[in-house]
């Protein structure tokens, strides 16, 4: 399919220029998809302008200048952003700062190794969303796949197939990121999830504080790219563990801090049962046990009477 001009593509929005949508994407090391993602940006059929903010963070191949080349051809539209220094290695929550440079109401994510195969998504997402005021997010499905073949042609299955209440959102709800389209509400991070990797977690969290979230089966499935230089997908699973404890960890901090109990004990669960899948099976039975005693001896010291003094 040949993309349409810049001039084209605008001539669907009736003169509108303030972007209704940002389509924000980050990229790195991403020479070998990046065409793919843009493209798949570029090809969404809309009634509202939109905007596409692309991060290069500081890539050492050719993915800026692919960036640029694509920049050129569309320079109302795309908007880069090339870093110097690697931004992910510093710690910094990027991602999460260009919501605040985001001109649209709504925000669409999708990194630059990965690509939309629905034309009509961005439009059936935001129209949703225009009508349903009390829904923060919609999303849709997604297949994997990697450079031979598709590894899981759904990727969101059985209760996840379904809507989201605000607290199902606020508990961390499995979403596939590179589907979302949400409100623009989120403008920066609580201090406690600064350093946090798998921060999509963390950005469920906070949007369910705002309402609920829409499965739309409709849209055909997006397509989740996995690939040696993925940030997630080829972590052992020992390591996605510990990225997935450390965001748990940090969320019981950031809802004991403003005093949200229920969503604390809620995420110093997960933090447990995380712990648990880190330990060995021939040492998670004398774990079991080593807390269930101290759990016992503190229970018997609160319900023992003082013994007086003689």
């Amino acid at each position: 399919m040949e993309l349409k001009s810049e001039q084209a593509l605008m001539a669907s929005w009736s003169g509108q220029t303030q972007p209704v949508l940002s389509i924000i994407c980050l990229a790195y090391n991403h020479a070998g998809f990046i065409r793919k993602t843009l493209e798949g940006f570029l090809e969404q059929e809309t009634d509202f302008p939109f905007e596409i903010i692309v991060h290069d963070d500081a890539s050492s191949d050719t993915t800026p200048l692919i960036i640029a080349e694509y920049a050129a051809r569309y320079p109302t539209v795309i908007k880069p952003i090339y870093q110097a220094q690697n931004q992910y290695t510093l710690g910094v929550p990027f991602s999460t700062r260009l919501f605040a440079q985001a001109r649209g109401r709504y925000i669409a994510y999708c990194e630059g190794d990965d690509y939309w195969t629905d034309s009509r998504k961005l439009q059936i997402q935001v129209d949703f969303l225009e009508n349903n005021r009390d829904y923060v997010m919609t999303y849709h499905d997604a297949f994997m796949f990697d450079s031979k073949r598709i590894l899981r042609p759904i990727h969101l299955t059985g209760k996840y197939r379904r809507d989201a209440s605000a607290k199902e959102l606020m508990q961390g709800r499995p979403i596939s990121t590179l589907t979302v389209c949400f409100r623009n509400v989120i403008h920066e991070l609580p201090p406690e999830l600064h350093g946090v990797e798998v921060l999509d977690i963390c950005w469920w969290s906070l949007l369910g504080a705002h309402g609920k979230g829409k499965f739309i089966e409709a849209i055909r499935p997006a397509a989740y790219r996995v690939h040696e230089g993925g940030i997630f997908s080829m972590r052992t699973s020992q390591q996605r563990i510990r990225m997935s404890l450390h965001a748990y960890y940090s969320l019981a901090r950031y809802y004991q801090r403003i005093g949200n109990k229920a969503l604390y004990d809620y995420f110093l669960v997960q933090v447990f049962s995380h712990c648990l899948a880190l330990i060995s099976p021939a040492n998670k039975l004398q774990a079991l046990f080593t807390i269930g005693q101290n759990i016992a001896i503190n229970l018997f010291k609160r319900i023992s009477p003082a013994t007086s003094r003689s």
